[in-house]
């Protein structure tokens, strides 16, 4: 950021002269939110820490010690849903983005924020499983605050968690390492999440309950790096799914990635969910699944080892990095064609983390 910077007299960029104020849409995890950070804070905020837009921040010490450091909020709505609670969500989601750096997560800080009116039971229930969300991803919470809202102003609760992890020397996991050859690996069936939260919403049923995801991914990783170091990239496919962590890796590092839809995991009842609803599995959010770009030479070894872990079971190849159209994401789907998979535009499925 240059000292002459002054926003008095600042012009929306294009993308932005359409909403003059916030949408839905901003927080989706797609093209609104990305045109939003891109020109509204980026701008103002920008340094070489920042600059990379990983899940987490990377920061270099003294004497070669680097930390992974990341924030998140929390606001999804139902605050109980299959198969998890905004609770433990709050500990999953940032252990994981810590993990994404390749970074063993040590401390969190916990942000709550209650509305008037939030039943007690309720708070004791969430505050819970927070804490043994905690205990099982071997965190110590060690510092927060508490804020109370007037009544029709927070939805019950929101949480904010901070996020430190020391990333070990060997290690170097970036959203720009990506190069032409590499493999693709998705870590699990897509888009439970998401449509476990849209079950709810939309009092969908089917013969199989549709459960979210939510995990902490710090393992697997680990478990994943001791099979190779030569991990390039990893990402948490949460808001826009995999279409979006796709399509941020391959901007990031200025190159094109193909993948076969038919090499996806998905699960009978979201793909018949997504169906009913008219959506593209692709971009259903996810709280327990990782992309992984690797040296082509070790996946196999790499998946082998995923594999071998509970989150990793349906681990596969789904595709590869190319030098072709840097930037974009294409599928090649099961007629034989292909298309673009490009960032979701709009608001697909808002407040589900």
């Amino acid at each position: 950021m240059t000292d002459s910077l002054n926003i008095t007299s600042w012009t929306c960029p294009l993308p932005l002269q359409n909403y003059p104020t916030i949408v839905m849409g901003h927080g989706s995890g797609g093209k609104m939110m990305s045109d939003l950070i891109r020109y509204m804070f980026l701008p103002l905020m920008e340094n070489e820490a920042l600059a990379p837009l990983g899940d987490a921040a990377v920061l270099e010490l003294d004497k070669g010690t680097r930390i992974a450091f990341s924030t998140d909020s929390f606001v999804v709505n139902p605050l109980f849903f299959p198969g998890g609670n905004i609770g433990e969500l709050a500990v999953y989601g940032t252990v994981n983005d810590l993990a994404m750096t390749g970074a063993q997560p040590l401390f969190l800080s916990a942000g709550f924020i209650l509305e008037e009116g939030l039943p007690m039971e309720t708070l004791g229930e969430l505050t819970t499983s927070f804490a043994s969300a905690a205990e099982k991803a071997h965190v110590q919470v060690v510092t927060g605050d508490t804020k109370v809202v007037n009544k029709g102003h927070g939805d019950g609760l929101y949480i904010n968690t901070t996020g430190i992890g020391l990333i070990p020397p060997e290690i170097a996991i970036a959203p720009g390492n990506a190069q032409p050859g590499d493999a693709v690996i998705v870590s699990g069936t897509i888009g439970d999440h998401g449509m476990a939260i849209m079950s709810v919403r939309e009092g969908l049923e089917f013969e199989t309950q549709i459960v979210s995801d939510t995990a902490p991914l710090h393992e697997l990783v680990e478990t994943m790096l001791a099979a190779s170091n030569e991990i390039h990239c990893l990402r948490d496919a949460t808001r826009g799914g995999i279409a979006a962590a796709l399509n941020e890796l391959a901007k990031s590092s200025r190159v094109g990635i193909t993948f076969e839809e038919g090499l996806v995991p998905l699960r009978p009842a979201v793909k018949a969910a997504c169906e009913m609803l008219g959506m593209d599995p692709y971009y259903v959010a996810n709280e327990g699944k990782l992309v992984a770009i690797t040296n082509r030479e070790v996946a196999e070894e790499v998946l082998v080892a995923m594999h071998s872990h509970p989150l990793g079971q349906d681990a596969a190849i789904i595709g590869e990095v190319t030098a072709d159209h840097p930037g974009m994401v294409l599928s090649k789907t099961g007629i034989g064609g292909s298309r673009v998979v490009d960032l979701p535009a709009g608001e697909l499925l808002p407040r589900i983390c």
